[in-house]
């Protein structure tokens, strides 16, 4: 299923993405949340992390749990944040675990998308 809004065209599982995401930011209260869908579909959901001795995005996060819970792959990756664009380190984190071709969405805080890219 697509649907097509202010957030694109973008299938279900996409959207359920982007609003765990948008929980996980809100939650935490931290400056981005992110979620990842594995290769048989499973979520992770991750906030930023600022610690003295650990700085990682929440995309980062995300991934890193994907890969500590044994994910093969992504088939997806969503960010809320106040930023512009996906930055590189983000893309890279997906693009080492799911490919080039991975989907990055990137949506602001109120959800709406603002950047649907790959992880290229």
């Amino acid at each position: 299923m697509t649907l097509s809004s202010e957030h694109g065209d973008l299938g279900a599982e996409d959207l359920k993405i982007i609003t765990l995401a948008r929980s996980a930011r809100a939650r935490n209260g931290v400056p981005e949340g992110a979620a990842v869908r594995d290769e048989t579909g499973r979520t992770y959901v991750a906030g930023t992390v600022e610690l003295e001795s650990l700085k990682l995005s929440a995309l980062q996060t995300a991934v890193a749990m994907a890969v500590a819970s044994g994910a093969q792959s992504l088939e997806a990756a969503a960010v809320v944040s106040n930023a512009g664009a996906a930055s590189a380190e983000d893309r890279a984190a997906v693009r080492d675990l799911g490919g080039p071709e991975t989907p990055v969405l990137l949506a602001g805080p109120d959800g709406k998308l603002r950047e649907a890219v790959t992880a290229g």
